[in-house]
């Protein structure tokens, strides 16, 4: 609901897409520059209570946001101000939750739990805006930003009542901080199958989820849609996200499998480039849904895939540079698709992505042919 709630009142404020864009940059830049750092703390510490002080936090966060949009007060550069921090707050929140999941439920329901997560994330995607818009037009703006101020509340007050399983780690307590992110990226560099995952993830990461840049301008000038349709197009990637959810879930059992990491990708940047090509509103629809399969189905499986292999010591590093590369990455992608559909139009934008996704995938492809040859 903030989600949409946010950009909203900072276009009203400011009737500028760059400075609307500047919101989003510097809401993600934050994890670039410091999800390395978080890795080591989130290794060191009781990850449920880092939890419980960044979920307190965000609660303070939004609800200071929430107080100024309600008492006429808020200016863009307290909507600036306050997404910084969200950003920082979650380069520590968002691998934690991740590395968090396995002290749940343990290693043989992991990648089910992961894909359920996926499922839970996608249904709110889908529901969220629809309950925004209604709120938004009945009670205004700020009922949003309260509303989600109160559901950091809800998840604090239930991460008390939550018993984790006990997993063991080794803590080394006189090692400075670069020492251990050296250490972290060390581990992963010499375990093949967290490197190749990592440079994956970036890959796709990186070019594949800039639907926030290219779907809106996709609509308007080529689908010559308005407000509703671009929201519906946005309604069928999230349905296809949660399929591939569900979908990925009922193979949980069995371990994550290397065609959702190596071959997935290329599908997803082909289903990029189809929708870059459409002209038809609905066959849009379809393949943007398409896309959200694949992508959720590649994005499980590789979350899965690097918990699964990172030794427990680790796991926190290892999920804090998913984070890096995954959501830290969300700057880059953005201001890629975003020139480029400057430059020329949204179609261009759409081709631009998945064709590189493909590219990188067959140059990664031929760099593993040629080191196992080597080897």
């Amino acid at each position: 609901m903030q989600n949409i709630a946010q950009p909203w009142l900072a276009y009203s404020l400011t009737d500028s897409p760059f400075l609307l864009s500047l919101i989003g940059i510097l809401q993600f830049t934050p994890m670039l520059i410091f999800s390395l750092f978080a890795g080591v703390i989130i290794d060191k510490f009781s990850k449920k209570k880092i939890l419980i002080f960044t979920q307190t936090t965000s609660l303070i966060i939004t609800l200071i946001l929430a107080i100024l949009v309600w008492s006429g007060q808020v200016q863009y550069w307290h909507i600036l101000l306050m997404a910084t921090l969200l950003g920082i707050v979650n380069t520590l929140d968002m691998p934690s939750r991740q590395s968090f999941i396995i002290e749940l439920v343990g290693k043989e329901d992991l990648m089910n739990a992961i894909a359920l997560n996926s499922m839970v994330f996608n249904v709110a995607r889908i529901i969220g805006p629809a309950i925004a818009g209604i709120v938004m037009g009945y009670y205004g703006v700020k009922v949003c930003f309260f509303v989600n101020s109160i559901s950091f509340a809800a998840v604090v007050v239930g991460l008390f009542f939550i018993k984790t399983k006990e997993v063991e780690r080794k803590v080394k307590s006189d090692t400075k901080i670069i020492d251990e992110i050296k250490d972290g990226l060390k581990y992963i560099y010499k375990h093949n199958i967290l490197l190749n995952t990592i440079i994956v993830v970036f890959i796709v990461g990186t070019f594949a989820p800039n639907f926030s840049v290219l779907v809106p301008v996709f609509a308007k000038e080529i689908l010559n849609q308005n407000e509703a349709g671009f929201g519906i197009l946005m309604s069928f990637m999230g349905m296809g996200s949660f399929i591939g959810a569900m979908f990925i879930a009922t193979l949980s059992k069995s371990g994550p499998k290397k065609i959702f990491i190596y071959v997935v990708p290329l599908i997803v940047g082909g289903f990029l480039i189809f929708t870059g090509i459409s002209s038809a509103y609905i066959l849009t629809g379809i393949f943007l849904a398409f896309t959200g399969f694949f992508f959720i189905c590649f994005s499980s499986s590789a979350n899965s895939t690097l918990q699964l292999n990172a030794r427990n010591e680790y796991r926190g590093r290892v999920m804090s540079v998913y984070t890096l590369v995954f959501a830290g990455s969300t700057p880059i992608g953005n201001f890629y698709a975003g020139v480029i559909t400057e430059t020329f139009d949204a179609r261009i934008g759409f081709i631009a992505c998945g064709s590189i996704i493909i590219m990188l995938m067959i140059l990664l492809f031929i760099f593993r042919l040629k080191r196992r040859r080597s080897d």
